[in-house]
C-alpha cells in the first residue's frame, strides 16, 4: 500500500487548476447510456473512480476511448442488462446504470453498489420511484432485478415524492425518466450542483427536464435522444479543498475555474473562521489567510454545508482559536479521521453524531491511516500544517477522488513524496 511523506510547515503559493467533478463524471457517464449515437464528454478528471466506471460500461458492450480529459462513449450497441458484481461491488456510482438500461432495455440486472464504507446508503429510493415508473423490481442474492412488462418495455411517466433528497436516487430516477412515456414528477428532488449538471448534458441530448437544481424536477419523456459534446462542471469539494489548504498553512493561493455559487455554504464557512475568500473574475477565487477562530457547522443536503467538506474542514478546526462543534447528519459513519487526527494532538471528542473540536497550537506529525476519500484529504491537509514529518497510509482512497492532488500540492510549494510499500 502506498503512501505520502509529508513535510509540514511550508508555505504555499501560486495558482491551482481545478479539475472537472468526479461525482458529475461517473453519473454523465451512466447519462450516456440513454443516447444510441456517441457522445463526447469533457473536463473529466482522470481517477480510478472513472476508470472504474468506464469498465462497467465496456461490461455492458459500450464503446469507450479517452485522450486526455475527454471520453467518447458510444451506447449504440448497448445490448447487456446486467452489470458485473466485480466492478460495481468497487464503486458506488455505477449503480447509476439502472436507470439508463431500464429506459433503453427495459430490463436491468445491478448488483447492490459499494464504495467508501461512511454509513448505510439503501437504494430503497431508487426502487420505490422505478416501480413507479412502471418497473417490476426484486432483489435476490445482493441483484437487484428490474424489468419493464408489456407497452414493449417503456417505462411510464410518474409522480415520484423521494423521502430524502438523495442525490443517486434523484439522477437514477431523472434518467429512468428521460425516455419514458408521458411526464415525471421528482418532488424533495435532492438540488445538488451535480444534479443539474446531468439535467443539462440529457438537455444537450434532448430531453425535456426542467427544474433542477430545485426541490421539484419535471421531466417529459421523449422516444430517443442523440449525440451531444458537453463540459463537465468544475470540482466544488476540490476547490473547497484547496481553500481549506490556503487557510491552513497561512497561505494565498488562487483557484479557477469556479463556479462560486457551487460552494456558498463553504465559502461563508471559511470566511467565519477568518480567511478572505475574493471572487478575483467570473470564475477566480483567491484566499487571503488569517487568524483562525473556532466556528459550529451541521452537514446537510444541498444548499447546506456539504457532508464532502466535514473532515477538511475539521482538520482546519483543529488550529483554529476555540472550541467548535461539527455536527454530521447525512452519514453516520463519516468521522473515523478523528481518531487519525488525534494522533496528530488534535483535542476531538465525539458524542454521537458531533465532534468537539479545541484548538491547539499545534499538530505534530505521524503515521495515519485514510478511511475513506474525503479523510484522505483532511490527514493531508493536516499534514501540511503540523510540525516535522507526516506519513498519510491508504491511498487508495485519495486516488479515487483527486486528480493530481500531491502534484498540484508540489507546484504550490508543497514538499512531499509518494512512498513504495515495503516488501516484509
Amino acid at each position: 500500500m502506498e503512501s505520502l511523506r509529508i513535510w509540514g510547515k511550508h508555505p504555499l503559493s501560486g495558482h491551482v487548476t481545478i479539475s472537472g467533478a468526479k461525482n458529475s463524471a461517473l453519473a454523465l457517464m451512466a447519462g450516456a447510456l440513454l443516447c444510441p449515437q456517441q457522445c463526447r464528454l469533457n473536463n473529466v478528471p482522470n481517477l480510478v473512480d472513472i476508470r472504474r466506471m468506464s469498465q462497467v460500461l465496456k461490461a455492458l458492450g459500450v464503446g469507450i476511448s479517452q485522450q486526455g480529459n475527454s471520453i467518447e462513449i458510444d451506447a449504440s450497441n448497448l445490448t447487456t442488462s446486467k452489470a458485473p458484481y466485480e466492478l460495481v461491488s468497487q464503486l458506488r456510482a455505477s449503480f447509476f446504470v439502472i436507470g439508463p438500461l431500464l429506459a433503453r432495455l427495459g430490463v436491468a440486472r445491478v448488483p447492490l453498489p459499494g464504495g467508501c464504507a461512511i454509513g448505510a446508503r439503501p437504494v430503497d429510493l431508487h426502487v420505490r420511484g422505478l416501480q413507479a415508473l412502471g418497473a417490476q423490481v426484486r432483489i435476490e442474492h445482493g441483484i437487484v432485478y428490474a424489468d419493464v412488462q408489456g407497452r414493449g418495455g417503456k417505462l411510464r411517466g410518474a409522480k415520484m415524492y423521494l423521502d430524502y433528497p438523495s442525490v443517486g436516487a434523484t439522477e437514477t430516477l431523472m434518467m429512468a425518466a428521460t425516455l419514458a412515456e408521458g411526464e415525471s414528477v421528482i418532488e424533495n428532488a435532492a438540488q445538488e450542483p451535480e444534479v443539474a449538471d446531468l439535467a443539462n448534458f440529457c438537455r444537450a441530448m434532448g430531453a425535456k427536464i426542467r427544474g433542477a437544481g430545485t426541490n421539484t424536477i419535471t421531466i417529459v419523456g421523449v422516444p430517443s435522444l442523440h449525440t451531444t459534446d458537453y463540459s463537465i462542471i468544475p470540482d466544488r469539494i476540490e476547490v473547497g479543498t484547496f481553500l481549506i489548504a490556503g487557510a491552513i498553512t497561512g497561505s494565498e493561493i488562487s483557484l479557477a475555474p469556479v463556479i462560486p455559487d457551487h460552494i456558498g455554504p463553504v465559502i461563508a464557512k471559511l470566511q467565519e473562521m477568518g480567511p478572505e475568500v475574493i471572487q478575483e473574475d467570473l470564475n477566480r477565487l483567491r484566499v487571503i489567510p488569517k487568524p483562525l477562530r473556532a466556528t459550529d457547522i451541521e452537514t446537510l443536503p444541498y444548499p447546506g454545508f456539504p457532508t464532502d467538506m466535514q473532515a477538511q474542514f475539521m482538520a482546519l478546526m483543529t488550529l483554529s482559536e476555540g472550541n467548535g462543534v461539527i455536527t454530521e447528519t447525512v452519514f453516520e459513519n463519516r468521522m473515523r479521521h478523528v481518531a487519525e487526527l488525534v494522533r496528530m494532538g488534535a483535542d476531538i471528542r465525539i458524542k454521537g453524531q458531533n465532534a468537539i473540536i479545541k484548538g491547539v497550537p499545534m499538530l505534530s506529525g505521524a503515521p495515519v491511516m485514510a478511511t475513506d476519500l474525503r479523510a484522505s484529504a483532511a490527514l493531508v491537509l493536516a499534514g501540511l500544517a503540523a510540525e516535522g514529518e507526516t506519513l498519510v497510509k491508504g491511498l487508495h482512497h485519495l486516488d479515487r477522488g483527486y486528480e493530481k492532488l500531491e502534484q498540484k500540492l508540489l507546484e504550490l510549494g508543497a514538499k512531499m513524496e509518494r512512498v513504495a510499500p515495503v516488501d516484509s
